[in-house]
């Protein structure tokens, strides 16, 4: 089992990247933890790829294909989006959020791989403030506000906060079903705040999770949790759990991080 995630394949380096990915056999899985890219085209054309190379793809949306660029001509916002992005992926055989969880038997399992898309609400606060809304004045102060706040629509939502709200409950209900069975979670944004502290600029956390998902890892017996969204590649342990941050990332952040293995991360066998 492999993982991948905020390929960015709009970017020509980080296309060529993934062009040569490739399986160890023919039976090897690839979770796929979002931001594959902005445009409806290159998500096609990537997870018929990803489809068309490994056995198993498993795949959960991040912040950029659920934005609605004006340069796309698919002009489908929120909610209606997403669903669309669902459809595609049940055409292509690629497993989605809102499909059974699928189980793999491999070397390292049996574990159920429970993709999530949870969003995010606000809630990982910065420093001096005590609710979401001081929290984005002090992001606005100082000049760092995320692109999902004039490209990522919630409708019909009426805010991101809410749709994450709504996200949380559904996919609660369907963990707690689970009932104890070993699982890997997949969710493009962390599941705790843990993982955001290692960002540059602390008030960019509040577009990275929900402390609602704080306790997830262990509440559901997560073996693995697999994440993207940050652009900082590692392997970490919270108690316990192994949790794999799975990205590419931009061509230019790579500077900054040489000697970091570009490609998939293997997840199972550990």
């Amino acid at each position: 089992m492999f993982a991948i995630s905020d390929v960015h394949v709009r970017y020509p380096e980080n296309q060529e990247v993934v062009s040569g990915l490739r399986p160890e056999s023919d039976e090897d899985w690839l979770l796929v933890a979002g931001d594959i890219g902005e445009a409806m085209a290159d998500v096609e054309a990537t997870l018929r790829f990803f489809a068309s190379r490994f056995g198993t793809v498993v795949w959960t949306p991040g912040n950029h294909e659920l934005w609605t660029h004006p340069k796309d001509p698919h002009a489908l916002r929120g909610e209606a989006r997403y669903q669309h992005l669902v459809a595609l992926c049940r055409e292509l055989g690629v497993h989605t959020p809102e499909d059974p969880y699928p189980v793999y038997t491999g070397e390292g399992g049996p574990v159920t791989v429970a993709p999530l898309f949870l969003l995010y609400d606000y809630s990982f606060m910065p420093e001096g403030a005590s609710t979401p809304e001081e929290g984005l004045e002090i992001a606005l102060n100082a000049g760092i506000v995320a692109t999902d706040e004039a490209l990522l629509f919630p409708d019909p939502y009426p805010s991101r906060a809410a749709w994450c709200a709504a996200r949380v409950e559904y996919t609660e209900k369907r963990l707690v079903d689970l009932d104890g069975a070993r699982t890997v979670l997949v969710n493009h944004f962390p599941l705790t705040r843990v993982a955001t502290r290692t960002l540059r600029y602390q008030e960019f956390a509040q577009w990275c999770g929900t402390t609602r998902s704080a306790d997830w890892h262990l509440r559901f017996n997560a073996e693995v949790v697999v994440y993207g969204h940050l652009h900082i590649p590692r392997s970490t342990v919270e108690d316990g759990v192994r949790f794999e941050e799975v990205s590419i990332g931009y061509p230019r952040e790579r500077q900054y991080r040489r000697g970091v293995p570009l490609g998939l991360r293997q997840i199972l066998p550990a």
